[in-house]
């Protein structure tokens, strides 16, 4: 009979928590979440700007869609590359100097310099829009964070790495590869070009795939570097020139140039995805809220914006319309006609979530790898 009464009042609590939460005021008729809305918007426009680091992706911002769905609150925005944009903002509160309320860029450095020296506050709070807080719109129905508290570091894109491996269609018929140990096969021992992958720069996402995938691993990279005769590349000129004019037949993080090789009618293609899945990043998609944020009220407007079905076409378009490339956005409420083909999500490829665990994120041991493998090679 007590636990009756203790389960019925435990109901009769969350019930009228939940009215609260709908309708606070019956002469008012809106929910909470409208209340602190209208609150927030207000406070916003007494703030009249917010301060917005993006890397990678400041067309959005110059497309003027935020401007234009809250005129009385300016972007000024803070533009460049990832790691220009941590310099900055690391410089600045050096100085003392607080000036930045959102940041968005990549894992590193919002995750492993933002978040590790306890420069964000918890992002999760601010979220307040019904569509934005539905997990059920986002990707495999759940918020994917980078952060282990699930609280700071957002993620918002998602977006394949097929593997960064080319080919040069008039030497390669890619129906011989399905898996990457094809790679190994002996006929193509000194026909591989690669990128020096100890710089920064594309193919780093599919290097971590092949070494931390439980069906390729660590022995791929080695026996690869060490046993194919590779040769190795810094200019993504020279290794897309290489691969246009046959002089190899396969070459491992030639990246975007080869997209434009193969529109100008060179004999170069990507391949596809293989059976062993394919890895999945953020790129420049992670949004952290900054701690000491001058306009805290403005920045919980943008981050709510940004996040919304709003927010994240205008994303997906004024990329595409930038000529960079639309990123897939993890909201699966969105067309995604603006994506490419090859970045786009399917639900019939196995995808190996880069992002999602920290210890994935560490190169290296990899660097470490390709470096010993490299030295195997001239032994």
């Amino acid at each position: 009979m007590i636990r009756k009464l203790f389960s019925h009042r435990v109901t009769l609590i969350a019930t009228a928590f939940l009215l609260h939460y709908c309708v606070a005021d019956a002469g008012e008729g809106k929910p909470v979440w409208q209340q602190d809305w209208e609150k927030t918007v207000e406070a916003a426009k007494k703030e009249g700007e917010v301060h917005v680091y993006i890397s990678g992706w400041g067309a959005v911002i110059d497309s003027g869609q935020f401007q234009r769905a809250y005129p009385g609150i300016k972007v000024v925005a803070v533009t460049g590359k990832g790691a220009l944009i941590a310099q900055r903002v690391l410089s600045e509160r050096r100085a003392g100097r607080y000036l930045a309320d959102v940041v968005s860029d990549g894992i590193n450095p919002v995750l492993t310099m933002f978040h590790a020296t306890k420069v964000l506050e918890p992002l999760k709070p601010l979220l307040v829009l019904p569509e934005v807080i539905d997990e059920s719109k986002w990707w495999r129905g759940k918020h994917r964070y980078a952060d282990p508290e699930g609280q700071y570091v957002f993620r918002y894109t998602g977006i394949p790495q097929t593997g960064s491996v080319y080919y040069n269609t008039r030497s390669i018929n890619p129906a011989e590869f399905s898996s990457v140990w094809d790679f190994l096969n002996p006929k193509w021992k000194g026909k591989i070009a690669s990128r020096d992958f100890r710089d920064p720069g594309p193919g780093n996402g599919a290097m971590r795939f092949l070494f931390y995938h439980p069906e390729i691993g660590p022995t791929f990279i080695q026996r690869l570097f060490s046993e194919m005769q590779v040769a190795i590349f810094r200019d993504l000129r020279q290794g897309t020139d290489w691969l246009a004019s046959g002089r190899y037949a396969i070459c491992f993080g030639c990246g975007a140039d080869v997209d434009v090789a193969k529109s100008q009618g060179l004999p170069v293609d990507e391949f596809g995805p293989m059976k062993e899945g394919v890895g999945l990043v953020s790129q420049y998609g992670t949004l952290g809220f900054v701690n000491k944020a001058p306009h805290p009220n403005a920045a919980k407007v943008f981050v709510n914006w940004f996040l919304s079905r709003e927010g994240q076409i205008a994303l997906q378009k004024a990329m595409a319309k930038s000529g960079e490339g639309a990123p897939d956005s993890l909201r699966i409420d969105i067309a995604k006609d603006d994506v490419l083909p090859k970045d786009r999500r399917l639900d019939t490829i196995n995808y190996m979530d880069l992002d999602s665990r920290q210890e994935w994120l560490d190169r290296t041991p990899i660097l470490k790898l390709f470096e010993d493998a490299l030295q195997g090679s001239k032994k």
